[in-house]
């Protein structure tokens, strides 16, 4: 059940409407800890990069209840208030699958909470807006998610089944004609040929009708998998092993924006700090920077080890000098063990 205060919260929302009738809304997740200042970062970059955006900007946040043995909700009061300041609106959701031991299942149970038949842009917090989110063409009523990934899954094992026996399992699961799913750009049995997303961004038309579908097929695999995932680890991946699956039912697709937008200039799903300074652009970096710069903000900000070694002691730019950002190693591994051989590795 949600609280007191997260019906409150509610009933506030309600009482204001959607601001974004004729937009989108966009929606993280935070929580004490770690995302309470990635959503603050979130929050400062989007007002500062897309003056432009005219929806509303919501931080989830988890409420206590049996799937969070610690009250997982933002505890810092000036946090909360910074993050109204920087014009978001606390969005309380109950976990009701999740929880703990599967915190990336909060992208999925927020949904429950949006505005229905408004359509959204969900981001992981560890996010910057680089750029005008009005700029990206988006075709809400076609559904995607980043491309920025790595074939972390499956792992097809020595004996089979392989890559299409694992994936065209799941799409009979769920009734999915598989074949429209493939890109016959790409070789058989190569991980680039299955749709396969990272859960870093995706949007649809409607939050309820996408985080229902994404609730029904994450339990449906992680209850009852199909007998071809037996050798297959679904954890951390569950939530990207779905998010292909509601794109295609939905009718969206790999291909569904221009490149360089979104994972590009508009946007930076950066996850650690040292890989941002690493790996990422000089824009970015500067974005980073400048949002972080306010005093306001920085008293709160510094408040999280990483963010005041990397940004405000300076340490990000010795990162930096370890790499050549025109060469950099193929594999993100090659560059986390130069970051940690030279003593700047940060979680």
């Amino acid at each position: 059940m949600l609280s007191a205060t997260a019906r409150n919260q509610r009933a506030k929302m309600a009482d204001a409407g959607s601001p974004s009738q004729t937009g989108f809304n966009v929606v993280v997740v935070a929580q004490h800890g770690r995302l309470t200042y990635e959503a603050l970062l979130f929050a400062a970059s989007l007002r500062h990069c897309s003056p432009g955006f005219t929806g509303q900007l919501y931080v989830a946040e988890p409420q206590p209840g049996p799937h969070w043995p610690r009250d997982p909700r933002i505890r810092d009061a000036e946090a909360r208030e910074m993050l109204e300041s920087l014009g978001a609106r606390i969005l309380p959701f109950e976990s009701r699958h999740f929880g703990k031991d599967y915190p990336q299942g909060n992208k999925i149970e927020l949904l429950r909470e949006m505005p229905e038949g408004v359509p959204f842009l969900f981001f992981d917090t560890d996010t910057l807006i680089t750029g005008e989110l009005g700029a990206v063409p988006f075709d809400f009523n076609r559904p995607s998610a980043s491309l920025r990934r790595e074939g972390t899954w499956p792992k097809p094992a020595l004996y089979g089944p392989g890559y299409a026996g694992i994936w065209q399992s799941l799409y009979d699961k769920f009734g999915l004609d598989f074949p429209s799913s493939l890109d016959p750009g790409q070789p058989e049995e190569h991980w680039r040929r299955y749709l396969y997303f990272n859960a870093g961004f995706f949007y649809g038309a409607c939050p309820r009708r996408f985080g229902a579908l994404f609730e029904d097929y994450a339990l449906a695999i992680r209850d009852d998998p199909p007998d071809a995932l037996s050798a297959q680890t679904l954890f951390p991946w569950l939530d990207q092993i779905a998010l292909p699956l509601v794109i295609h039912a939905l009718g969206g697709a790999r291909d569904a924006l221009p490149p360089g937008l979104l994972d590009g200039t508009v946007s930076c799903h950066y996850r650690l700090f040292p890989l941002l300074y690493a790996r990422e652009s000089d824009h970015t970096i500067r974005v980073l920077e400048d949002v972080a710069a306010p005093n306001r903000l920085k008293k709160l900000l510094k408040q999280h080890e990483p963010i005041k070694r990397m940004v405000y002691q300076r340490r990000g730019a010795k990162v930096r000098a370890l790499f050549d950002q025109n060469a950099l190693p193929r594999r993100e591994q090659a560059i986390r063990n130069r970051i940690k051989s030279n003593g700047f590795w940060m979680r």
